[in-house]
């Protein structure tokens, strides 16, 4: 790849593990010592591993479950001193890295202050939040102070997967998990959670309040793009509450999707064609993927070296003002 290179390469979903937020995961949710190696790696082999599959910057955040699960007073007090370490690490390779924020999201007011806190003084670009809140979707009403902040210092919320809930898990997967467990994660279970975070995030009105909200899903949109035909088509026809713009409209004017995990070149073009270029950004998802699939993948892109561009590193130094 480094060779031949045409383009800068930003990857917007990469992870790593903050060491005091991984050890309030459960032993259930930890991994091989391959990706642990990576996600508690800050420079060293990180580097080397972007350099030799040609990546020129991540955009590092928390990985799943983050801290969406604790308790208010904890989630804020290790998300900020997360977020501290974070900032540390951006400032050691200020060309290489920036930042998404860890947000305390069952403090919904703190989260907003945190949100603010990392932007305007540790320049972080936008924050990450990784599934339900103890249960709660993130469109639920309680969390719209931290809408309401990032509309204000106009940065985007990147929605990320975490387990589906237990309820979910045991009524749809438990017959699986146990030869399949990744059926709950990235191979299906991801996907459904978040995909219906974005569709009830439209139909819950956040839009039509913060017009200026901004939204990113990863692995090529969890599907969305594929079915967004269908999910505004159904919509308009039935339900007794009239959203003042149709779902496409929405979908289109306030979600971003990155490649993350998803390297298809069919996918790709279907989203294209649904959204545009211009919202579409590359990631890998690293480390729970590798980089060199992702750039290997680059040359075969079906599209023009200027639309490669806007993927590539384009659209997102438009989006997060890198």
């Amino acid at each position: 790849m480094s060779s031949k290179k045409k383009h800068k390469v930003i990857a917007l979903e990469e992870h790593y593990w903050d060491r005091e937020i991984a050890d309030t995961f459960p032993p259930t949710e930890r991994h091989g010592p391959r990706i642990l190696d990576r996600l508690f790696d800050y420079s060293e082999l990180r580097l080397a591993e972007m350099d030799e599959a040609g990546v020129d910057m991540q955009v590092l955040s928390q990985g799943a479950p983050s801290v969406q699960r604790l308790d208010s007073e904890t989630a804020v007090r290790i998300s900020r001193g997360a977020n501290d370490r974070l900032a540390a690490m951006v400032a050691a390779h200020p060309d290489r890295f920036a930042a998404f924020a860890a947000l305390p999201t069952a403090d919904p007011a703190a989260a907003a202050n945190e949100l603010e806190r990392c932007v305007t003084q540790l320049g972080f670009k936008g924050a990450m939040v990784h599934g339900l809140t103890n249960g709660l979707f993130l469109d639920d009403k309680q969390f719209w102070p931290i809408f309401e902040r990032a509309q204000a210092l106009d940065v985007p919320l990147y929605l990320h997967p975490a387990t589906p809930d237990e309820a979910v898990v045991e009524r749809y997967y438990r017959d699986y998990v146990e030869d399949f467990p990744s059926i709950l994660a990235a191979s299906w279970g991801f996907t459904v959670e978040t995909a219906t975070q974005g569709i009830r995030m439209v139909l819950s009105g956040v839009f039509d309040k913060y017009p200026g909200l901004k939204i990113i899903l990863g692995h090529m949109g969890e599907g969305l793009p594929f079915l967004l035909w269908r999910i505004d088509y159904t919509l308009k026809r039935q339900g007794n509450k009239i959203m003042p713009r149709t779902y496409r409209e929405y979908f289109s004017e306030h979600f971003w999707i990155t490649t993350s995990g998803n390297f298809s070149n069919p996918a790709l073009l279907c989203s294209v064609m649904e959204l545009g270029v211009d919202r579409i950004m590359f990631s890998i998802d690293y480390p729970f993927v590798d980089n060199k699939p992702g750039t290997d993948w680059i040359p075969h892109i079906p599209l023009s070296e200027e639309d490669k561009a806007k993927i590539l590193h384009g659209n997102a130094e438009r989006l997060l003002r890198l």
